[in-house]
């Protein structure tokens, strides 16, 4: 049964409007003004203050710019934050980004060509491979996918391999490499519906990654294979030279992290994924034979509790979550009292974390940095937030975080295996159930 919109509920709609006495206020506010600036709770500010029990020293913050980079930022920084306290390194020191952009749309594109392969005889319109065309690649990322960079890249710091106009703003070379990478599919499915052999396509697969090669490089510049580390000390301003160094070499002495000892762990209340479970998503990933993706599934209260127990032992912790929700970027507040969109329009618009996620109103779209967390009475109420926008927002790039808002939108944490108990090792190590390409928990940050 259809049901078309007739003159007496329009007459009635009008008659509504006409009899709240505010409507004409709240008209002249919002259409003025816009419905975030109308609607903005300055209590949140209050409420929220950049005060934590706990406090890591972190440095400057970083800034990915008009790119979508949050994932490597995020991740790059928990490591430096490291870095920094071991070597004495300035605040401002950071790791390379564009490196590792480099190598990941390099890999991605033969992980997507892999997948254009492996669905070439399926219908074009089928849902698995107009899934496949709709982003080829992206900028987006997930924590395992740049474990798997940089176990056969290595790391370089960012004097190495400085910033770029197209890795600080990449939506030109996005356009043209996805481009690039749909021409290519429709090589890629032909070769394989006309059955020639793989030696066939792979030949012709290694001459498209050169294309990619060369693309990358114009845009980027050619990653560097050796070079010198020369730093000057924070605190007493001595000189070091390290000459001669591979990215390989570098990551394992300045870093030094074993990236199998940390592990993703997520958040996902739906009915189709059991607590205490792993996930993997098809399709997903960079490079072809590297670490692929692996999630446990944890209630929040453990959730939270072991990104406590990261901090209070002196680790920043990756997360990722809905950042567009209730948030206020040139304040740097993320709670659920900053906008009172209900009160504004006099409706309902909650929904649980579950139906949220099941009917796309949320899912993680941004990766940053908790590097504090405010303890009262033994649970959290605030957490101190580095995100990589730059110093202009937020107190010198830094937001706050209510508890709240985190049970709401946060999706993903990433901790050290050494904080779980000896029952969640178990159930990290299990084999994941494979989740579809369009899971919500296969957004990529």
């Amino acid at each position: 049964m259809s049901f078309s919109i007739s003159a007496a509920d329009l007459a009635a709609f009008f008659e509504d409007y006409a009899g709240r006495k505010d409507s004409a206020v709240l008209e002249r506010a919002v259409t003025k003004n816009g419905v975030k600036a109308a609607s903005f709770d300055w209590h949140s500010k209050a409420d929220n203050d950049q005060h934590f029990s706990i406090d890591l020293s972190t440095g400057n913050v970083a800034d990915q710019k008009q790119s979508g980079r949050c994932w490597m930022f995020a991740a790059l920084n928990t490591m430096r934050h490291d870095m920094q306290q071991k070597f004495n390194l300035p605040e401002d020191f950071e790791l390379s980004q564009s490196y590792q952009f480099f190598w990941d749309k390099f890999e991605k594109a033969n992980y997507f060509y892999e997948n254009v392969i492996q669905t070439a005889n399926l219908p074009h319109d089928d849902r698995k491979v107009a899934w496949l065309m709709e982003a080829p690649q992206q900028d987006g990322g997930q924590w395992d996918m740049l474990c798997a960079l940089i176990e056969k890249y290595g790391v370089v710091p960012q004097s190495a391999m400085p910033e770029s106009y197209n890795s600080s703003q990449s939506r030109e070379i996005n356009a043209v490499l996805n481009n690039q990478l749909r021409h290519d599919a429709v090589i890629l499915r032909q070769l394989v519906q006309q059955n020639y052999a793989p030696t066939r396509i792979d030949e012709e697969r290694r001459s498209m990654l050169n294309n990619v090669y060369r693309m990358l490089s114009y845009a980027f510049g050619e990653p560097v294979t050796t070079f010198d580390f020369e730093y000057r000390t924070k605190k007493d301003h001595e000189f070091h030279r390290d000459a001669n160094l591979t990215p390989t070499e570098f990551f394992q002495k300045y870093v030094g992290w074993n990236l199998d000892d940390y592990v993703s762990i997520i958040q996902a209340p739906t009915k189709d994924k059991s607590y205490h479970q792993t996930y993997t998503i098809d399709m997903l990933g960079n490079v072809v034979g590297g670490r692929p993706i692996k999630h446990l599934n944890l209630p929040m209260d453990e959730f939270k509790a072991l990104a406590v127990k990261q901090l209070e032992n002196g680790e920043s912790v990756w997360f990722g979550s809905d950042v567009s929700k209730y948030s206020e970027t040139k304040l740097g507040l993320m709670a659920l009292n900053t906008y009172a969109y209900e009160d504004l329009f006099d409706t309902e618009l909650a929904m649980s974390k579950a139906d949220s996620l099941d009917y796309g109103e949320s899912m993680m779209n941004h990766a940053m940095v908790l590097t504090g967390v405010d303890i009262v009475d033994g649970q959290p109420t605030k957490w101190k937030v580095e995100n990589s926008w730059g110093s202009k927002v937020g107190e010198k790039g830094y937001f706050v975080m209510s508890d709240a808002w985190m049970d709401k939108y946060c999706y993903q944490v990433v901790i050290n295996k050494a904080y779980l108990s000896d029952d969640l090792l178990a159930a990290q190590a299990k084999e994941p159930v494979v989740l579809k390409p369009w899971d919500p928990m296969g957004t990529l940050a």
